[in-house]
């Protein structure tokens, strides 16, 4: 138990160390980072959107084929 409790310490130290050597983005490279994201997000569900509309025209297309 002791040797898990030393362990866990050790790892919190070195996860500290890892956090001190982290280049953290200043503000304004988190805004822009940000902007791409939600455009990116918007553009991926435009795709996804269009995909559906086409995909159930052409459903209803051929279910009107064969008179369903």
């Amino acid at each position: 138990m002791v040797a898990q409790l030393k362990k866990t310490g050790e790892f919190v130290e070195e996860c500290w160390v890892e956090l001190q050597r982290v280049t953290w983005p200043d503000w304004p490279q988190l805004k822009n980072a940000t902007l791409v994201v939600i455009v990116f997000c918007l553009l991926v569900s435009l795709v996804i959107w269009v995909m559906d509309i086409a995909s159930r025209f052409l459903i209803d297309f051929i279910m009107g084929l064969f008179g369903a």
